[in-house]
């Protein structure tokens, strides 16, 4: 949505009115959507300068990064917030979203709902955001890239952290979760006008119809050099009680598509540090499982790139990725004859050899959240490890094995 800003620096009187990132399944910051292909979230410092000495091995296995921009917060005359950007000096013209978004209007009613009380207020943790608002065909298209309706009220909770099944709706909210509470923190700490930096990023579900998300906390420990002795005892007792200790892998959030009931499944990072090794296995058989069948074709695929990533981390020194995640991306959209034409271009190479379905799967794995991502030569000169990640190492090999357990048992 292009919105007019007379106070944007240099006299630009345009600028592009960030959208709630509605396929963000965990993490504590917002994530925000810039355009169709970008994303952007908060800088820091320590991520930004991650991603600007990236290893060349690795950047296939990393959003693309491109850029930081400025942004402010803006409220308008019906008293909804929203997050404007200055459109980056590379495009011809700014970025427009129509005005009927289903993300803005999903976001603007969810305001309306926790501003009763005469002023906003953050979600507690997965929090019910009833949010009675009818969307048309079209918006609920323009939210999901799909063909159904979402109905009213939107209930935010699809499987709670004790397992139990609530009214199962068409999109993840908690995107919406992470995009409210970072607004409430910048209404109470900082002036309406008060610009702050954003890292622009390659959005990579753009491609997927259903875009299927795993989201798991990598490694055995998850605190950064930097953190205090209290964060550092609260992260170390997270691990110890979750699938981090055991498995040096837990799940922070997913969606999957259900071709069933025409809906995503969501879990949330509360259920993830709830389960047990077996527990783990499950959930990841059922981030696999489409309601109807197990996605078999899927399983090669991911153990293939899992396997190219585990060669890339042992093979750089002194990295140690804490409190980074690992996505799992595929599409819940099942491929048709007609488009078996069009691989995943990560798939490309092995084209040549088969045409099984294997490997026309659209498959993705990809690190994200590098703000505690330490490595010689970065910001924290006092703290050198020597060797790759054995967490982040330990966690990976459990989890090709878990695949491939799920593979033989099939």
């Amino acid at each position: 949505m292009v919105v007019q800003n007379s106070a944007d620096a240099g006299g630009a009187n345009v600028g592009v009115q960030l959208e709630p990132f509605l396929h963000q399944v965990g993490g504590h910051l917002c994530v925000m959507k810039y355009d169709e292909d970008t994303v952007c979230k908060p800088l820091v410092s320590q991520e930004q300068k991650f991603y600007e000495s990236l290893p060349l091995a690795m950047k296939q296995f990393t959003p693309q990064y491109k850029g930081t921009i400025t942004v402010h917060l803006r409220k308008d005359s019906l008293g909804h917030l929203s997050l404007v950007a200055t459109p980056r000096k590379e495009n011809q013209e700014p970025f427009k979203v129509s005005t009927a978004s289903a993300a803005v209007a999903i976001w603007q009613t969810l305001q309306q709902t926790t501003t009763s009380s005469g002023g906003t207020r953050p979600l507690s943790p997965w929090q019910h955001a009833q949010l009675a608002h009818t969307l048309e065909e079209s918006s609920a298209t323009a939210l999901l890239s799909s063909e159904f309706h979402l109905s009213t009220p939107v209930s935010s909770l699809v499987e709670d952290a004790n397992g139990n099944q609530a009214e199962s709706r068409s999109f993840n909210p908690w995107g919406l979760h992470c995009h409210l509470a970072h607004l409430t923190r910048l209404c109470t700490e900082y002036p309406e006008n008060k610009r702050h930096r954003f890292l622009l990023l390659e959005n990579v579900v753009s491609q997927y119809k259903h875009p299927c998300i795993l989201d798991l906390k990598m490694g055995t420990r998850q605190h950064g050099d930097d953190a205090s002795e209290e964060k550092k005892a609260r992260h170390m007792m997270k691990c110890a009680q979750s699938t981090s200790a055991c498995l040096g892998v837990r799940i922070c959030g997913m969606q999957v598509f259900q071709t069933d009931k025409k809906h995503f499944l969501c879990k949330d990072k509360y259920y993830g540090r709830k389960l047990s090794a077996e527990g783990f296995r499950q959930a990841l058989y059922q981030f696999l499982h489409n309601g109807t069948r197990l996605r078999t074709e899927l399983l090669e695929p991911i153990q293939r790139q899992l396997r190219a990533l585990l060669s890339v981390i042992r093979s750089q020194s002194s990295y140690r990725f804490y409190s980074s995640s690992l996505l799992i991306i595929y599409d819940g959209q099942e491929l048709l004859e007609e488009s078996l034409g069009s691989p995943h271009p990560r798939e490309a190479p092995q084209m040549a050899h088969s045409n099984s379905p294997g490997d026309l799967a659209k498959v993705d794995i990809r690190m994200i959240d590098f703000a505690h991502t330490t490595y010689r030569g970065s910001w924290n000169e006092h703290t050198t490890y020597d060797g790759p990640d054995p967490g982040y190492i330990f966690g990976l090999e459990n989890l090709i094995q878990i695949i491939q357990d799920i593979q033989e048992g099939e």
